[in-house]
């Protein structure tokens, strides 16, 4: 593809995907098919878009965390949590193929879909939980989710809102920051690998990145505005997409 070209499909994407990922998270969705569009090789792809990805996230977090929405007293113990799920999930993932767990998920995104349908915003029922019981589940759920995405990825961000919302009974904003401070740690993680290996296309990576923290910035901004009535339907159509996705690679 054309340079120029690549970069006026690319980055305008890559920072629509920005503020969806900031609100309901699922921007990979939307980057990473966009990225191989490009014709270049696999880990090319996934190391740049990892990069832009990497950049916007810290933005997000950010702002998230000026407007208090980071429950830092749960936030340090997520992440290693996190990254353990996420390296057990890599290892799963060498020996298992993800056929059965893709078939799997279009019975469960239907599902989840439905719940975020029907409930008529995204705030925990009944009162908060106290706060050792909060922690104990969101670790749960960073090691859960975390193998989640070492094994497959997509929608990592929407499904630990989710979680987080529906089971630890944690404030959407909470649920939200804690999901950034998460996957910043991650993102940042294989980023450096990536780096390291000469994977990155620092070029289109930054200038991807850019328009990534733009969309980012926006959509943090638009959330602190809207909260649940604008993650509900972004979260629909990331489950849409992410349905979509799946069947192309089961039945296409």
């Amino acid at each position: 593809m054309n340079s120029i070209l690549m970069y006026l499909i690319v980055c305008p994407m890559v920072g629509l995907a920005g503020f969806i990922d900031s609100i309901a998270g699922g921007g990979g969705l939307v980057t990473l098919p966009v990225y191989m569009m490009t014709g270049l090789p696999v880990h090319n792809c996934l190391a740049t878009n990892k990069m832009s990805s990497s950049m916007g996230t810290c933005i997000s977090t950010a702002k998230y965390a000026s407007r208090g929405f980071v429950p830092w007293r749960i936030a340090p113990f997520c992440v290693p949590c996190a990254f353990a799920g996420s390296v057990l999930g890599a290892n799963i993932a060498l020996v298992i193929s993800d056929g059965p767990f893709k078939i799997l998920m279009l019975i469960i995104l239907p599902l989840t879909g439905a719940y975020v349908l029907f409930k008529k915003d995204l705030s925990p029922s009944g009162e908060e939980l106290p706060f050792r019981k909060s922690l104990v589940l969101s670790m749960v759920i960073a090691f859960l989710i975390g193998i989640y995405d070492g094994f497959y990825g997509p929608g990592t961000g929407t499904f630990l809102i989710l979680l987080l919302t529906g089971i630890a009974r944690m404030k959407l904003e909470r649920a939200n920051g804690l999901t950034k401070v998460i996957n910043l740690s991650t993102n940042i993680s294989a980023l450096a690998v990536f780096l390291i290996n000469h994977q990155v296309v620092l070029p289109l990576g930054i200038a991807a990145g850019c328009c990534n923290i733009i969309g980012n910035y926006i959509g943090a901004t638009h959330f602190e505005k809207g909260g649940s009535k604008i993650a509900r339907p972004v979260i629909l159509i990331v489950l849409g997409l992410f349905i979509i996705k799946l069947v192309w690679e089961l039945f296409i």
